[in-house]
């Protein structure tokens, strides 16, 4: 008898039957403190200055959780536009402003980002954690932390339902392809996000429409689960288990293994510029996995995590759809 199966299944039951009240509430973790929206921002910037030597203008923020705060970092840094993604809102107005106030005074003192030691599982890696002066120059920063500009965006916050914003738009939820113009994104970036999308087919075509011509993704992507005692234990779940695993909710891991995204990646005309792979050891023999996932490689089963930059290198065409 599978006992963690079992325990696992009666939880997500529960929910399925609206006892979600007896569980422990979700949490999405980290953006709700400024230090970690600081530190993800800047090493996406930092990834992002190995292909473009500008400021990306336009930025799009996939699962930005507690807060919008990496986003905000964005516009602290001199982009004029942010966009954020959610199946679920999290956030709200006090949490906002109080990461948007704490972000103003860490660029103002150009502070280093936070590291290894704060955040040991935070990535892309970067070469170094020092405030990146070569890419935010005293001239962007005294424009992008100009009184009269935070004022404006601090006003967005308190009014950020408003349609009419001009630095800060936000769509919950999130999976319409048409909430933004094609080719109108110059930089898309998520912190463990794609590993929970199901659509992971339509989401990557979304990306690809929004994305301006050579415009660059920026994604880690988490494949360990958390709820099982193996760091990749959901693969030995069939399709009807998982769905009771996951309790009603439209998102949690959604099991594409790595090569999933790499044929993505194809299908839709991205070029991978920098991978940074994590490996686990894999202890599953491939009996135990379910049927579905018995054809994983090697690869596939001890691929604990990637990071991957890369690069709209084709148009989006009506063909990726079909």
């Amino acid at each position: 008898m599978d006992i963690e199966k079992n325990i696992l299944i009666a939880k997500g039951a529960l929910k399925h039957l609206g006892f979600k009240k007896f569980l422990p509430a979700p949490k999405t973790g980290g953006t709700n403190e400024s230090r970690y929206c600081y530190t993800v921002w800047l090493r996406h910037l930092k990834n992002w200055n190995k292909i473009h030597a500008n400021v990306p203008e336009t930025v799009a923020e996939l699962g930005p959780g507690d807060s919008l705060g990496t986003g905000f970092a964005a516009l602290l840094s001199g982009s004029s536009h942010m966009f954020a993604f959610d199946v679920v809102k999290y956030w709200n107005d006090e949490i906002n402003l109080r990461i948007f106030d704490e972000l103003v005074d860490m660029f103002r003192k150009k502070s280093s980002l936070p590291g290894k030691s704060e955040y040991p599982r935070v990535r892309p890696e970067p070469a170094d954690f020092s405030f990146p002066s070569n890419i935010l120059t005293d001239a962007i920063l005294n424009d992008s932390l100009s009184d009269r500009r935070l004022d404006r965006i601090r006003k967005e916050i308190q009014n950020i339902d408003n349609e009419t914003n001009t630095f800060i738009r936000y769509k919950i939820p999130w999976l319409d392809m048409e909430v933004l113009d094609a080719d109108s994104v110059d930089l898309i970036y998520s912190q463990a996000v794609l590993g929970c999308v199901e659509e992971l087919d339509n989401m990557y075509m979304a990306m690809c429409r929004w994305l301006k011509p050579f415009g660059l993704m920026s994604h880690t992507i988490d494949f360990k689960c958390r709820l099982t005692a193996e760091w990749n234990g959901h693969w030995k779940f069939n399709d009807l288990e998982w769905y009771l695993i996951k309790g009603g909710k439209s998102y949690l891991f959604n099991r594409q293994p790595f090569s999933k995204h790499l044929k993505l990646h194809r299908k839709y005309g991205f070029e991978i510029q920098e991978r940074q792979v994590a490996r686990k050891e894999n202890l599953l023999v491939k009996t135990s996995l379910a049927k579905k996932f018995r054809h994983l490689s090697d690869e596939d089963l001890s691929t604990s995590g990637v990071y991957l930059l890369s690069s709209k290198s084709t148009d989006c065409s009506m063909t990726h759809a079909t």
